[in-house]
């Protein structure tokens, strides 16, 4: 069996706390932009006005080709005409400023100048004065690190309001970013609920999908509130040694919304999960 850096061994119990980390390898603020991107990608040079919106003939097609139009504008990474297409009383489910979005959209392009977008509309209704569009977005990019590529995949699902043709409210409803690195990363399932309750027991299961014969399995899990200042570093997440085929946590849902993530390491490769899990007030 082939042994990797004991120097990484831990044994942390259930979920782990996340120390910031000064190299910043994956932001946890770029999850929220790329839920961001979904939003971006429902817009663009916008066919809308306040005068079809007043008569209800917003059509299918006028929706599927803001979703197109902006496809294109997204995976040319370009920030320019962000300040055109947000109204000034726009807000977020999580948070995160115009301001914060635009500089993060910026850094997460330079870091993954290859990343892709690509949409498809799930629903769509007009409401009133406001026309509400639902979408799926898968991204993948890749970045060098440590002398190795880190392949970037994910789906995030939002939900966006365009009053004529600014975006003023939007609602990230699930995502689920993968991060893999090395020759021949673990392959993995996750089991968790989109949605919990505050103090409501649930599980988070990460199981390989293959074995991996007498290789050491290593790893950890950890939650973070879903806040702009959390980073995520895999080369600063202490670990421990894994008996079992996988990552099996329970855990007590707090008051607030978190990302749950795992890493997993083997001799040939790493896969981080990051996930959210929604949680409903008592």
């Amino acid at each position: 069996a082939r042994e990797f850096d004991q120097n990484m061994i831990s044994q942390p119990q259930g979920f782990t706390r996340l120390n910031r980390s000064s190299r910043r390898f994956f932001p946890a603020r770029w999850l929220m932009a790329f839920g961001w991107g979904v939003g971006l990608m429902a817009l663009g040079s916008v066919p809308l006005n306040a005068a079809t919106i007043a008569q209800g003939s917003v059509t299918e097609r006028q929706v599927r080709a803001l979703i197109e139009q902006f496809d294109a504008v997204a995976n040319q990474h370009n920030t320019d005409r962000l300040g055109e297409i947000y109204s000034p009383e726009f807000s977020n489910s999580d948070g995160l400023t115009f301001a914060q979005m635009e500089t993060t959209l910026q850094q997460l392009w330079e870091t993954y100048g290859n990343l892709t977008y690509s949409t498809e509309l799930k629903n769509w209704k007009q409401d009133g004065q406001a026309v509400v569009v639902e979408t799926l977005t898968t991204i993948k990019g890749e970045r060098p690190w440590l002398g190795r590529t880190a392949q970037l995949n994910g789906q995030i699902s939002s939900r966006q309001t365009f009053v004529q043709d600014k975006l003023v409210r939007q609602e990230v409803l699930t995502e689920k970013m993968t991060l893999t690195a090395g020759d021949n990363p673990p392959e993995v399932d996750v089991n968790l609920p989109q949605q919990v309750q505050a103090g409501q027991q649930f599980d988070f299961d990460v199981v390989l999908r293959q074995p991996i014969g007498d290789d050491l399995l290593a790893g950890t899990a950890f939650s973070q509130k879903i806040n702009s200042d959390n980073y995520i570093d895999p080369s600063q997440v202490k670990l421990e040694l894994l008996q079992a085929g996988g990552l099996f946590k329970r855990a007590i849902a707090g008051n607030d919304p978190q990302w749950l993530s795992a890493l997993l390491v083997t001799p040939e490769g790493m896969v981080l999960v990051t996930q959210r899990l929604a949680v409903v007030p008592q």
